[in-house]
């Protein structure tokens, strides 16, 4: 099958030219549309308050993304909780605690940072195991996270803050694509709740990661790319393989 239109279910990137699908839509001459499958949405300070988890008892928070600072400092603000000087962050890699300067003096807060992963950044908590940790976190966070802490004895509490729901994507004619590419469960469910009848047909679906695999395989479809595997590590790469394997044939 001879793919011209691809969907990525992404938002698009600051700087397309940038991106590496700038450079597979020129090397395959394919037609690249980006639409956002799913939105963050921040929980509501009188449902935080359901949840009875009081910002105020613990001496450190782990940040595991952009999202999780905006919000914790969001709720902050609107339940009028100053957050303690001595406060302790500790975040999942570099940038996110970079991050951190948008809502308190860096240089002067004890802020520490893994290097790419959470199990980097755990090796770092289990150096501070007497301290009370907040973990901010969306409805849908990756199980492996609390595991960790938990295996570790790791005192700590969840704090969901924002939610991840589907988008609006009833101005998209999926028939019109070739392609879909879907990087995560809630992108999948996404496509169901707003097309509930889809049907694949000859559409072909891309995937990244096992979880979302897993989640295409259940909704009943047939997956024909994946990433990341050892020759393509990213999906801009598996989608390259594909093409050029499918050219071959």
């Amino acid at each position: 099958m001879k793919i011209k239109n691809v969907l990525i279910s992404q938002p698009q990137p600051a700087d397309p030219k940038k991106s590496p699908y700038f450079e597979l839509a020129k090397k395959h001459n394919l037609k690249i549309d980006y639409f956002k499958f799913i939105k963050i949405e921040g929980i509501t300070a009188r449902d935080f308050r359901k949840d009875k988890v009081y910002i105020q008892d613990h001496s450190a928070i782990i940040f595991t993304s952009r999202n999780a600072i905006d919000h914790f400092f969001r709720i902050a603000e609107e339940m009028r909780v100053e957050v303690p000087d001595t406060m302790k962050y500790f975040c999942v890699s570099e940038s996110v605690a970079f991050y951190l300067q948008k809502y308190v003096q860096y240089r002067k807060r004890k802020i520490f940072h893994g290097q790419h992963s959470f199990a980097d950044l755990m090796d770092v908590i289990k150096k501070h195991k007497n301290e009370t940790y907040l973990l901010p976190c969306s409805d849908i966070h990756k199980a492996d996270i609390p595991r960790q802490l938990e295996s570790n004895d790791i005192k700590y509490d969840k704090a969901v803050l924002y939610r991840t729901v589907a988008s609006d994507l009833s101005d998209l004619d999926l028939k019109k694509y070739d392609l879909m590419v879907f990087f995560s469960p809630s992108g999948v469910a996404s496509l169901y709740k707003n097309f509930p009848d889809f049907e694949q047909g000859k559409t072909l679906i891309a995937a990244f990661g096992p979880t979302t695999t897993k989640a295409v395989e259940d909704a009943g479809m047939t997956l024909n790319i994946n990433a990341p595997t050892k020759t393509a590590p990213s999906m801009s790469m598996a989608i390259d393989e594909y093409l050029k394997n499918n050219k071959n044939k």
